[in-house]
């Protein structure tokens, strides 16, 4: 069967994000490594807020350097948050973890989550962008939510699958796997493809 060759297919995730990692396995792949690549994550000032997720995940592609196996598909990816036209990074610490969550407070904004997808033959890079709305969110909350979830790595200070995501967002107009961190089904789709 098909699916039972592509689920044995060796996934090399470059990706330290457990959420990312599970949900490749949930996906139905269970052979997948998890290897660690230092990137600049620095963005020249021509790119725009929309293009940066996609630009980030193609530069840890490029930057991974292992040859990879005729079984092997690489991916990368990146997650940002864009309000307006700026893009909310992962907070450094908890007083920009509130500063962005009441940025995000009351107001709408993009998720845009792209991946590229290598083999020893091709390369494939997309992204997909979702809309979140966040209902007026008071001091406490994202006091309690600070203290208590910690998204220091998250982009926007936020997990959609938390607490704040649970009891903050109001509306969602796209994909939920998108705001995770992994647009899943889309991602299945064009693994099928590269390994076609």
């Amino acid at each position: 069967m098909e699916l039972d060759n592509l689920f044995q297919r060796e996934i090399i995730l470059a990706s330290q994000s457990p959420r990312r990692r599970h949900l490749l396995k949930q996906m139905g792949f269970s052979n997948v490594r998890i290897v660690s690549i230092d990137v600049d994550e620095s963005l020249d000032c021509d790119i725009k807020p929309e293009e940066a997720a996609e630009f980030l995940a193609r530069r840890k592609s490029e930057v991974y350097a292992e040859s990879l196996s005729k079984d092997s598909i690489l991916i990368t990816a990146d997650t940002t948050v864009v309000m307006g036209n700026a893009i909310l990074n992962k907070p450094e610490n908890a007083i920009k973890a509130a500063q962005t969550l009441n940025v995000l407070s009351g107001k709408t904004h993009k998720v845009i989550t792209a991946c590229c997808l290598r083999t020893n033959k091709a390369i494939k890079s997309f992204s997909q962008t979702s809309i979140v709305k966040f209902k007026n969110l008071t001091e406490e909350e994202i006091s309690y939510y600070i203290q208590n979830y910690a998204p220091y790595d998250k982009a926007g200070a936020y997990g959609i699958q938390e607490w704040i995501g649970l009891t903050g967002i109001e509306k969602i107009e796209g994909d939920f796997y998108t705001i995770m961190g992994l647009p899943c089904q889309r991602l299945f789709e064009e693994i099928k493809k590269i390994t076609s």
